[in-house]
């Protein structure tokens, strides 16, 4: 871990990374890719320290509200979170100036704020999106080895649901060869119906692969699938985009479940969800991405 102290916080699109690298330790993970200019080790994680106040100065100079998002390059949960509670006073920061917020987390540790999130979720909206890819147990814990399980994350879905949290599930990415069977999406699916998600993200049915992140999944492929890096360089080469070869078969049971069930899962329709500010005192609704 080091710190670093950065100009801003907030993107253009409202979102915002307080940490650079993980230790989850995901043999997929598309932000170990080069074409992130991360100038450290990925497991050196980058501590942004004067993230929280240039947060609160950020949003105490906005005239308009809106939906605060994190999570999309660095789990706002991992480990060192326990320690820092960074994200926690990111969370009093924007319950503090009536903002929205949504995460994107493989972390059940998001439930240590239950307390805010049901704050934040008075006042306006409060999304909590939780990937799932994995349904066997065993499997997940080589694909993703140093977070909870698909069945503890579960298990936290259905708390943020009796406590009134909307959540979102990223399906994705599905690994060729690995987690891409009928079987595996069925499971997931049904802990989003069980747990009754507002709506599932899904890009493809397969994974992307770009400089450095795909050096670093060959090696665990080597380690844990002998034999599956070579066949996959024979059927994808060097691709940023590898199709499950049973994409279309996968693709109709998530599709047809998620309309069975009344889950959305048309991606823009989810990403318009995630993005609407709701002021639920005033009943004004406001999109600024």
């Amino acid at each position: 871990m080091h710190e670093v102290n950065v100009k801003g916080i907030l993107s253009a699109k409202n979102g915002m990374n307080i940490y650079r690298g993980c230790l989850h330790g995901c043999i997929y993970c598309d932000s170990r890719s080069l074409c992130y200019q991360m100038n450290h080790k990925f497991e050196d994680i980058e501590v942004k320290a004067n993230a929280v106040g240039l947060l609160e100065n950020t949003l105490r100079r906005k005239r308009n509200k809106c939906m605060i998002g994190t999570g999309a390059m660095s789990d706002p949960y991992m480990p060192i979170e326990e320690k820092l509670g960074n994200m926690r006073k990111c969370l009093e920061v924007i319950e503090r100036y009536g903002f929205g917020v949504t995460m994107i987390t493989k972390s059940t540790k998001v439930l240590r704020d239950l307390d805010l999130l049901k704050k934040i979720n008075e006042k306006s909206k409060c999304i909590v999106q939780m990937t799932l890819t994995t349904y066997d147990e065993d499997l997940c814990r080589i694909v993703e080895p140093n977070v909870e399980t698909t069945y503890e994350r579960f298990r936290a879905l259905e708390i943020l649901r009796d406590n009134g949290i909307p959540t979102v599930v990223w399906l994705c990415p599905i690994l060729p060869f690995i987690n891409d069977t009928e079987e595996n999406i069925r499971g997931i699916l049904d802990y989003c119906v069980r747990a009754k998600v507002k709506g599932i993200i899904n890009f493809d049915m397969g994974v992307t692969l770009r400089d450095g992140n795909r050096e670093y999944f060959y090696k665990k492929l080597d380690e844990h699938f002998p034999g599956l890096k070579e066949k996959y360089i024979r059927m994808y080469g060097n691709s940023y985009q590898l199709s499950s070869p049973n994409s279309r078969q996968l693709n109709m049971i998530y599709k047809s479940e998620c309309i069975k069930n009344g889950i959305m899962c048309d991606v823009n329709e989810c990403f318009e969800y995630l993005n609407k500010y709701e002021d639920k005192y005033g009943g004004e609704q406001i999109s600024l991405i």
